[in-house]
């Protein structure tokens, strides 16, 4: 295999037209450069100098050789530069993949401040409920997800991925504004048992968590409609078609009074996962904004409470 020191030595000698000059252009002694061009021409079988007690002149090989190395050296110094900068975090590529409602409310401004950190960097963003991104956690597709678990709904998550906690969002009551009970402060759920539900697809966290609060309510909740996107859950409480148990991240802004449950404060907790060996040096700046902007989300929820029904106008 061609050195690429030996190379650019190689040029150098061919552009002065003496090892002396080569050496002094490169820092190296002449002795050092005869080394080099010795061990060059051993490496490919020919002789690449016609020397002398004063010279040494280039062969055609030698010419030839230094002409075609100029493309490959300027090609290697340019994988260096990038590889570089790849290990800086100033290149690369950064996988990431979160579900509906975190896409909607945190990642904008995560990917945005990654983007404004490293504006040469490809940020890539995928959508899926947990169970959907794990494998692509798991095997590396992916650099690191951003998945939810309920308090009512634990699950132990792979021993070989980092699990970090962004935030806890509130459960909270979406009731339509001509409900009963939309006026209440905070409402107990054995006074909603005879209401229609509304709630997730039947296989999903969210559902059997309303079932288990139910349960501990002491009824069986009704469920009426199933939908995955909140919005729609949103639109049909708005609708008067039921009520539903919203998390933080999917709470309405408009048509819909949010209250809190009686009794205590369940969650459903945002936690980032990601291999502990990824070396991705734009990993750390992805986990480092998704906490600060986690956090501002939170602390919105204590800054205007919903220790009372909240009227989203």
């Amino acid at each position: 295999m061609l050195n690429p020191i030996h190379l650019r030595t190689l040029q150098e000698c061919v552009r002065t037209g003496s090892f002396a000059e080569a050496g002094r252009a490169l820092g190296y002694t002449a002795s050092a450069v005869s080394q080099q061009m010795v061990l060059l021409e051993r490496a490919i079988g020919s002789a690449l100098f016609e020397r002398s007690a004063r010279s040494a002149r280039s062969t055609a090989l030698a010419v030839r050789l230094a002409d075609r190395s100029r493309d490959a050296l300027g090609a290697l110094d340019a994988l260096e530069r990038e590889v570089r900068a790849m290990v800086a975090g100033e290149e690369g590529s950064l996988r990431l993949a979160s579900f509906a409602t975190a896409n909607a409310r945190v990642l904008p401004d995560v990917l945005a401040a990654v983007i404004a950190q490293r504006p040469n960097a490809e940020v890539q963003l995928d959508e899926g409920e947990p169970d959907e991104v794990l494998g692509g956690v798991l095997d590396g597709t992916l650099d690191a997800a951003v998945v939810f678990e309920y308090d009512l709904d634990p699950r132990q998550w792979p021993i070989d991925l980092c699990v970090e906690e962004l935030m806890a969002e509130p459960l909270r009551l979406a009731l339509p504004e001509t409900h009963r009970l939309a006026r209440a402060a905070e409402v107990d759920l054995r006074e909603l048992a005879d209401d229609a539900w509304i709630c997730t697809r039947q296989d999903t966290a969210g559902a059997r968590s309303l079932v288990r609060l139910a349960a501990a309510a002491g009824f069986v909740p009704r469920i009426t409609f199933r939908s995955n996107d909140y919005s729609v859950i949103r639109d049909l409480v708005a609708r008067e078609l039921g009520v539903a148990v919203l998390p933080g991240l999917a709470l309405p802004d408009q048509a819909v009074r949010t209250c809190r449950i009686a009794g205590w404060q369940p969650y459903r907790r945002v936690k980032a996962l990601y291999r502990k060996q990824n070396t991705n040096p734009l990993l750390p700046i992805a986990l480092e904004c998704l906490a600060k902007y986690c956090a501002q989300v939170a602390n919105d929820w204590h800054a205007e409470p919903h220790d009372h029904c909240t009227e989203n106008a």
